[in-house]
């Protein structure tokens, strides 16, 4: 069946800046904000810019974010003329075909495309916070007749080195790109994500023959061989959360806000998550609450500021809980005193155990003294 466009999200990659969070589990199933995981706002930006076909591209631990999507009904993706695709690495003569950066992960599932006839091919990320209408990218293409359009965000100037660096024209049409620049000169960043039109891809693709990446070799090719290239400015809030300082900063931003990304306004691009079917979070007797997002499933007894709660997590009478990120299924017990740090999936907390850290740290669920060297 011919469709026009096709959607194919990057959930590949290792993810190891975020430590022992991604140690067992693909980064776009990292939990988010109590309530979400991190592919639940590219997936809900898929279905609510009328995308039906979408290739998730999967390698590093794929089990609980495969387990999590599903046939895609929470984001009403399950549709029998296309939905939802796992693509996923496999054998052949050759062996097992491993990905060899994130452009040579769409050339090994480009059949995925060609099954579908799409004229145009959006390449996204899993990992990213954010709400975007991806019809309106497609109408600057065609508008701009882009045979390839970046999608760009301004970021600050200390962490422009992070990204691939845009410079446009007024016309918005690309005029210089430098991957993760030591010294930028500019904060326009690629933010991932990218339109293509077919036959372009595929010729990019064909060209390249060992490890080929997006931001190292594709878009400076696309430069080199004059294509068109345009520039699509996005201005609402994105984040990208590939390392711990930017998890946390993410959470602190959606608690600072109450119209954090609108997600209370139902009608406004909504973000969709899959349903856990737990119980409410319960408040017990000596329980004190301030400015913070408390998840299903918890029972909270202790004292909590400024924090997100995950799923299913415990938290003792006598214990303090400020300025931090806590992740599903964590018990934090009685007397306990934790502040400015993310504390990873089911985690035992032990009583009186202190943290009152001045920067963000990870705790350790395996070994707690480890990542505990900021002891108050």
């Amino acid at each position: 069946m011919k469709k026009a466009l096709v959607a194919m999200i990057l959930v590949g990659g290792q993810g190891s800046r975020l430590k022992e969070i991604t140690r067992d589990t693909a980064k776009p199933a990292v939990s988010f904000g109590a309530k979400y995981r991190l592919i639940d706002f590219t997936l809900s930006n898929i279905a609510n810019s009328k995308i039906d076909v979408v290739g998730v591209v999967t390698q590093y631990e794929p089990y609980d974010l495969m387990s999590y999507i599903g046939a895609g009904a929470s984001w009403d993706l399950d549709i029998v003329d296309g939905g939802i695709s796992f693509l996923t690495p496999f054998s052949s003569q050759g062996g097992i075909t491993w990905q060899k950066g994130t452009a040579d992960a769409i050339k090994q599932y480009f059949r995925f495309v060609r099954e579908f006839s799409a004229d145009y091919v959006l390449i996204l990320s899993g990992d990213q916070i954010y709400k975007m209408d991806y019809q309106k990218v497609f109408e600057h293409h065609l508008t701009h007749n882009a045979q390839l359009t970046i999608c760009a965000t301004r970021v600050p100037e200390s962490e422009a080195s992070r990204f691939g660096i845009i410079e446009v024209d007024d016309s918005d049409y690309l005029t210089s790109f430098e991957e993760k620049p030591e010294k930028p000169n500019a904060n326009l960043a690629s933010m991932g994500i990218y339109l293509f039109n077919t036959d372009v891809l595929e010729r990019l693709l064909s060209d390249t023959e060992t490890e080929v990446d997006f931001g190292n070799n594709i878009i400076p090719k696309a430069i080199k061989d004059k294509y068109c290239v345009s520039v699509y400015e996005f201005n609402d809030y994105w984040k990208d959360v590939g390392t711990i300082d930017s998890l946390y900063q993410a959470h602190m931003d959606m608690i600072d806000d109450p119209d954090f990304l609108t997600l209370n306004v139902s009608s406004n691009l909504p973000v969709y998550s899959k349903s856990l079917n737990l119980p409410p979070h319960l408040i017990l007797a000596n329980a004190k609450v301030t400015d913070s997002i408390i998840a299903d499933g918890s029972i909270i007894d202790g004292e909590i500021r400024h924090s997100s709660i995950g799923y299913e997590t415990i938290v003792e009478s006598g214990a303090i809980v400020e300025d931090s990120v806590i992740l599903p299924g964590v018990k934090i017990s009685k007397g306990a005193k934790l502040r400015n740090v993310i504390v990873n999936r089911n985690t035992l907390i032990p009583e009186k155990y202190i943290c009152l850290s001045e920067k963000v740290i990870l705790i350790d669920r395996t070994n707690l003294d480890v990542k505990g060297e900021n002891h108050g």
